[in-house]
């Protein structure tokens, strides 16, 4: 009982902090989301076991770089989005390709640390200038669907998930919570259109979608990586929730997916 009240008062506090910070400025938000970027960072170097001084001043150079003084254009976002999304490719392939724990070596850590966790937060953090202006519902909008689709993957899998997804890596999801928590993430993707406006229905879904499979994808390698490192939370920052990667795995894993949409969208409209 005492440990479900500490889980739901500090999930409370994460959400309360994380609408109120993206939602009351563009400054609160790139801060919030800089530190959870350098908190990542240290955790993600503890799972590999890669030493965490150079990454955590490398991540804050790129935050600096990329957030704060805002270099930004189409062929640097373009370019940014294609390195993550060469990582997030490589990522799925030794997720579904190997049974075996894959370590690497030094360099290759350091491809993952960027690939996996700075890059794909510089781009959280970008995204909602996608239009030049900040729009902070798009982030509002992307973490609604976020949530909806693990709420309902837990409860359909709950109730009626009999067919594993992925047991070796995740033993209780479930097919069924998979598709659950797809269909009720659509669901609430138009439901969202009728009041974030500055997306048609059509852009909300696609952006559901891309939600729900890679966020469940980018949970599953967090898992992985979990596993390999022989621990059951990325961290301990959060009672009862772990460490921000374990808040933050599915978003980040999905994020170069929506920004290169985002952009190809801009591209074309």
């Amino acid at each position: 009982m005492r440990e479900s009240i500490i889980r739901a008062l500090s999930g409370f506090v994460y959400i309360a902090l994380l609408l109120s910070a993206t939602l009351f400025s563009e400054v609160s938000f790139t801060l919030l989301f800089g530190i959870f970027l350098l908190i990542a960072v240290v955790e993600f170097c503890k799972l590999i076991h890669l030493k965490s001084a150079l990454p955590v001043i490398l991540g804050l150079g790129a935050y600096v770089l990329f957030v704060v003084f805002r270099i930004n254009s189409f062929y640097t976002d373009t370019a940014l989005c294609l390195a993550t999304l060469f990582v997030s490719v490589n990522l799925m392939m030794d997720l579904f390709g190997s049974s075996r724990p894959v370590r690497g070596d030094k360099s290759s850590k350091y491809v993952k640390l960027f690939g996996y966790i700075i890059l794909p937060f510089v781009l959280l953090m970008k995204l909602p200038f996608i239009n030049n202006t900040f729009n902070p519902q798009i982030i509002i909008g992307i973490f609604i669907l976020i949530w909806t689709n693990d709420t309902f993957a837990y409860i359909v899998g709950k109730s009626f998930g009999k067919t594993k997804l992925f047991e070796r890596i995740s033993p209780k999801k479930t097919i069924e919570g998979f598709i659950g928590g797809l269909v009720f993430t659509m669901v609430g993707s138009y439901i969202l259109s009728l009041y974030f406006t500055f997306f048609s229905p059509v852009t909300w879904i696609m952006t559901g979608l891309i939600v729900g499979f890679f966020g469940t994808i980018g949970d599953l390698i967090e898992s992985k990586f979990k596993r390999t490192a022989g621990v059951k939370d990325s961290g301990k920052i959060m009672p009862g929730h772990g460490g921000i990667l374990d808040r933050l795995d599915s978003v980040i894993f999905a994020i170069p997916f929506l920004y290169l949409f985002y952009q190809i969208l801009n591209y074309v409209s």
